[in-house]
């Protein structure tokens, strides 16, 4: 079992930069591999990007390539996503995830994170 807690977001102008964090509780934070995702109303919920249980792996989804960056501090049990290069279109609520398969690598499908944060809002005005 994890416990997950965003924090970081807010609203900033286009081109800007954010950084949200992801705290999670327990000792067995390393065991996992951390997936960020994004849902804006009327939308599915989005993958952003994952990260591999060393954090040696990141992937990212095609929408925020070359603009997001995910990474991890296992001994403090968070994961980063500093977000670069904000657009409106990037304007969501973001959730950090906790993948429950117990795999190396992030998944990039909701249906493979068993543990998820209540989300931080992100809001990129024009």
């Amino acid at each position: 079992q994890v416990q997950l807690v965003e924090s970081g977001g807010g609203l900033v102008q286009a081109g800007g930069s954010l950084r949200l964090s992801c705290a999670a509780s327990g000792r067995t934070f390393s065991r996992y591999a951390m997936g960020w995702f994004r849902q804006a109303p009327g939308k599915e919920r989005e993958f952003v990007a994952g990260i591999s249980r060393s954090g040696v792996y990141t992937y990212y989804g095609d929408s925020v390539k070359g603009r997001f960056t995910i990474s991890r501090d296992n001994a403090k049990n968070t994961v980063y996503l500093q977000m670069d290069s904000l657009k409106p279109e990037d304007s969501a609520v973001y959730y950090c995830a906790a993948d429950s398969r117990g795999a190396l690598a992030a998944g990039t499908i909701a249906g493979e994170y068993g543990y998820w944060g209540q989300g931080t809002q992100v809001t990129v005005s024009s």
